[in-house]
Protein backbone atom coordinates (compact mmCIF):
# COMPACT_ATOMS: atom_id res chain seq x y z
CA UNK A 1 0.00 0.00 0.00
CA UNK A 2 3.04 2.56 0.40
CA UNK A 3 3.42 2.25 -3.38
CA UNK A 4 0.18 4.48 -3.39
CA UNK A 5 1.51 7.16 -1.47
CA UNK A 6 4.68 6.76 -2.15
CA UNK A 7 3.17 7.94 -5.98
CA UNK A 8 1.24 10.75 -4.29
CA UNK A 9 4.28 12.23 -2.89
CA UNK A 10 6.51 11.51 -6.03
CA UNK A 11 3.52 14.12 -7.85
CA UNK A 12 3.52 16.71 -4.97
CA UNK A 13 7.55 16.91 -5.25
CA UNK A 14 7.43 17.11 -8.86
CA UNK A 15 4.72 20.08 -8.53
CA UNK A 16 2.49 18.71 -10.43
CA UNK A 17 -0.80 20.79 -9.46
CA UNK A 18 -3.27 18.14 -9.83
CA UNK A 19 -1.67 16.00 -6.97
CA UNK A 20 -0.85 18.80 -4.83
CA UNK A 21 -4.62 19.83 -4.77
CA UNK A 22 -5.16 15.99 -4.11
CA UNK A 23 -3.44 15.95 -0.96
CA UNK A 24 -4.60 19.30 -0.26
CA UNK A 25 -8.48 18.97 -0.70
CA UNK A 26 -9.09 19.07 3.29
CA UNK A 27 -6.46 21.73 4.07
CA UNK A 28 -6.99 25.38 4.61
CA UNK A 29 -6.41 27.74 2.14
CA UNK A 30 -3.50 28.76 4.01
CA UNK A 31 -2.00 25.33 3.77
CA UNK A 32 -2.97 25.12 0.37
CA UNK A 33 -1.19 27.93 -1.10
CA UNK A 34 2.14 27.14 0.94
CA UNK A 35 1.67 23.46 -0.65
CA UNK A 36 1.47 24.58 -4.31
CA UNK A 37 4.61 26.56 -3.45
CA UNK A 38 6.49 23.74 -4.90
CA UNK A 39 4.59 23.96 -8.15
CA UNK A 40 6.87 27.29 -9.29
CA UNK A 41 10.35 25.03 -7.88
CA UNK A 42 9.63 21.23 -8.84
CA UNK A 43 11.91 18.68 -8.13
CA UNK A 44 12.82 15.78 -10.64
CA UNK A 45 11.68 12.39 -8.57
CA UNK A 46 12.49 9.20 -9.01
CA UNK A 47 11.75 5.90 -7.84
CA UNK A 48 15.07 4.49 -5.93
CA UNK A 49 16.54 1.60 -7.52
CA UNK A 50 16.25 -0.71 -5.10
CA UNK A 51 13.61 1.46 -3.60
CA UNK A 52 13.94 0.72 0.09
CA UNK A 53 17.31 -0.53 1.05
CA UNK A 54 21.04 0.57 1.35
CA UNK A 55 20.61 4.13 2.11
CA UNK A 56 18.68 5.09 -1.16
CA UNK A 57 15.22 5.84 0.34
CA UNK A 58 12.11 4.98 -1.63
CA UNK A 59 12.55 8.01 -3.99
CA UNK A 60 15.16 10.57 -4.91
CA UNK A 61 14.26 14.68 -4.91
CA UNK A 62 16.18 16.32 -7.30
CA UNK A 63 16.82 20.16 -7.99
CA UNK A 64 20.00 22.30 -8.98
CA UNK A 65 19.95 23.17 -5.34
CA UNK A 66 19.49 20.10 -3.37
CA UNK A 67 19.06 16.50 -3.54
CA UNK A 68 17.18 14.52 -0.66
CA UNK A 69 16.77 10.55 -0.46
CA UNK A 70 13.29 10.45 0.90
CA UNK A 71 11.71 7.02 2.67
CA UNK A 72 8.19 6.95 2.44
CA UNK A 73 6.16 5.31 5.10
CA UNK A 74 2.32 4.62 5.71
CA UNK A 75 0.30 3.67 8.56
CA UNK A 76 -3.11 3.58 10.50
CA UNK A 77 -1.68 4.86 13.91
CA UNK A 78 0.79 7.39 14.70
CA UNK A 79 4.08 5.53 16.08
CA UNK A 80 6.25 3.53 13.75
CA UNK A 81 8.69 1.95 15.56
CA UNK A 82 12.02 0.98 13.45
CA UNK A 83 13.39 -2.34 14.40
CA UNK A 84 15.32 -4.89 12.60
CA UNK A 85 14.98 -4.28 8.25
CA UNK A 86 13.19 -0.71 8.71
CA UNK A 87 16.18 -0.18 11.34
CA UNK A 88 18.58 -1.25 8.99
CA UNK A 89 17.35 1.27 6.68
CA UNK A 90 17.60 3.98 8.98
CA UNK A 91 21.27 3.55 9.66
CA UNK A 92 21.87 2.91 5.59
CA UNK A 93 19.86 6.41 5.41
CA UNK A 94 21.83 7.86 7.83
CA UNK A 95 25.64 6.50 6.47
CA UNK A 96 24.37 7.06 2.47
CA UNK A 97 23.97 10.61 4.28
CA UNK A 98 27.09 11.62 5.43
CA UNK A 99 29.30 9.95 3.05
CA UNK A 100 27.70 11.48 0.16
CA UNK A 101 26.74 15.10 1.87
CA UNK A 102 22.72 14.58 1.89
CA UNK A 103 19.80 14.99 4.11
CA UNK A 104 17.44 12.04 4.36
CA UNK A 105 13.94 12.25 5.38
CA UNK A 106 10.99 10.09 5.98
CA UNK A 107 8.00 11.25 4.99
CA UNK A 108 5.27 9.41 7.13
CA UNK A 109 1.17 9.48 5.88
CA UNK A 110 -1.15 8.81 8.66
CA UNK A 111 -3.87 6.73 7.02
CA UNK A 112 -7.50 8.52 7.91
CA UNK A 113 -6.70 11.86 8.89
CA UNK A 114 -8.50 15.08 7.39
CA UNK A 115 -6.12 18.33 6.87
CA UNK A 116 -2.37 17.96 5.92
CA UNK A 117 -1.76 13.89 6.39
CA UNK A 118 1.85 14.26 6.02
CA UNK A 119 4.78 14.75 8.50
CA UNK A 120 8.33 15.22 7.32
CA UNK A 121 11.51 14.19 9.60
CA UNK A 122 15.29 14.16 9.13
CA UNK A 123 17.47 11.81 9.34
CA UNK A 124 20.32 13.92 11.65
CA UNK A 125 23.41 13.26 9.59
CA UNK A 126 27.13 15.44 10.23
CA UNK A 127 28.91 17.11 7.39
CA UNK A 128 25.78 18.78 5.60
CA UNK A 129 26.75 22.08 3.72
CA UNK A 130 25.35 25.11 2.01
CA UNK A 131 21.66 25.20 1.22
CA UNK A 132 21.12 21.22 3.17
CA UNK A 133 22.16 22.68 6.10
CA UNK A 134 20.37 25.64 6.54
CA UNK A 135 17.34 23.12 5.53
CA UNK A 136 18.57 20.95 8.15
CA UNK A 137 17.93 23.35 10.60
CA UNK A 138 14.31 23.71 10.34
CA UNK A 139 13.36 20.09 9.66
CA UNK A 140 12.77 18.19 13.18
CA UNK A 141 14.88 15.38 13.58
CA UNK A 142 13.33 11.83 13.79
CA UNK A 143 12.64 10.96 17.36
CA UNK A 144 14.38 8.97 20.27
CA UNK A 145 12.65 6.45 22.50
CA UNK A 146 13.91 6.42 25.94
CA UNK A 147 16.33 4.02 24.81
CA UNK A 148 17.32 6.00 22.21
CA UNK A 149 16.16 3.76 19.17
CA UNK A 150 14.69 6.36 16.37
CA UNK A 151 10.98 5.86 15.99
CA UNK A 152 8.68 7.69 13.54
CA UNK A 153 5.87 10.01 15.63
CA UNK A 154 3.33 11.44 13.27
CA UNK A 155 2.90 14.44 15.74
CA UNK A 156 6.37 15.49 16.44
CA UNK A 157 7.02 15.64 11.64
CA UNK A 158 6.50 19.04 9.88
CA UNK A 159 3.30 18.99 7.91
CA UNK A 160 3.98 18.51 4.44
CA UNK A 161 3.03 22.49 3.47
CA UNK A 162 5.05 24.18 5.60
CA UNK A 163 7.88 21.79 4.04
CA UNK A 164 6.85 22.41 0.75
CA UNK A 165 6.87 26.33 1.74
CA UNK A 166 10.51 26.38 2.77
CA UNK A 167 12.15 24.19 0.11
CA UNK A 168 10.66 26.07 -2.54
CA UNK A 169 11.71 29.59 -1.48
CA UNK A 170 13.53 31.27 -3.85
CA UNK A 171 16.69 33.51 -2.74
CA UNK A 172 16.84 35.41 -5.80
CA UNK A 173 13.34 36.19 -5.55
CA UNK A 174 13.75 37.92 -2.15
CA UNK A 175 17.08 39.44 -1.97
CA UNK A 176 15.82 41.17 -4.98
CA UNK A 177 12.68 42.55 -3.04
CA UNK A 178 14.79 43.16 -0.23
CA UNK A 179 17.66 45.04 -2.25
CA UNK A 180 15.95 47.35 -4.28
CA UNK A 181 12.43 48.86 -4.55
CA UNK A 182 9.92 48.09 -6.99
CA UNK A 183 10.73 51.91 -8.58
CA UNK A 184 14.59 50.91 -8.46
CA UNK A 185 14.10 47.68 -10.03
CA UNK A 186 11.30 49.13 -12.47
CA UNK A 187 14.18 51.15 -13.70
CA UNK A 188 17.27 48.57 -13.89
CA UNK A 189 14.59 46.77 -16.18
CA UNK A 190 14.14 49.60 -18.30
CA UNK A 191 17.96 50.46 -18.33
CA UNK A 192 19.21 47.72 -19.71
CA UNK A 193 16.86 46.68 -22.15
CA UNK A 194 17.67 50.39 -23.46
CA UNK A 195 21.45 49.07 -23.98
Amino acid sequence: MTGVYERELRSVLAGERKGVVAITRSCTEVERARAMQVCQRPFLVVRAPGSGSEGTGDILALRGDMCMPIEVKSSKTDKIYLSGRTKDQYDALKSTGEKCGLQPLYAFRLKGVRGDSWRVMKVPVDGLTGKLRVLARSIPNVPLTRNGAPYLNWHEGMPLHRFLALISRSDGARKINTQLSASELTDQILESGRT
